[in-house]
């Protein structure tokens, strides 16, 4: 059962690895829809005050860190490179890009722009860091194992990306 969990998914049928890959997708979505609330935007901490205030708590963005990084480690280690990224950075990415979208502010205070981008390569800086330390302890565990004839070398890791199908 820990081959099946933890081996290549390059090994595994079509079916097991598109699952596996969508199931990595929703549950990225499924931990930011958790963790922060879906109106990001600053607000006053009482009526008639000029200090704003946030709605995103200290605790809730720990525990989406926490949560998209073991993900990306996960998948870093069945994966190829480039889906880590694509599977647990780009769904935030997109539900914070439509939560900015869909509260528009007066045109002279709209940074939401500027937020999203910088927020978005926070979390994809994150998820590669994850990705490529979890490829670390991948090729040492793989090629140690007993009956795989088989190892992951730079020219395997090159021809990666042409093996998703």
């Amino acid at each position: 059962m820990t081959e099946k969990l933890l081996g290549p998914l390059r090994t595994r049928s079509w079916p097991e690895r598109w699952l596996t890959r969508v199931l990595g997708a929703a549950l990225s979505g499924a931990a930011y829809l958790l963790c922060l609330p879906w109106d990001l935007r600053n607000r006053p901490g009482a009526t008639g005050s000029i200090t704003e205030t946030t709605s995103v708590t200290v605790l809730g963005a720990v525990l989406l860190g926490v949560a998209l990084l073991l993900l990306a480690a996960y998948l870093g280690r069945r994966d190829a490179l480039a889906w880590p990224l694509l599977l647990v950075a780009g769904p935030p990415a997109a539900l914070m890009y439509i939560s900015f979208h869909s509260h528009p502010e007066p045109p002279d205070a709209a940074v939401w722009p500027l937020t999203w981008a910088f927020f978005t390569l926070v979390v994809a800086a994150g998820v590669l860091i994850a990705t490529a330390v979890a490829r670390q302890y991948r090729a040492a565990d793989w090629a140690s194992s007993p009956g795989s004839g088989d190892s992951w070398d730079s020219s395997d890791e090159a021809l990666s990306l042409a093996r998703w199908w």
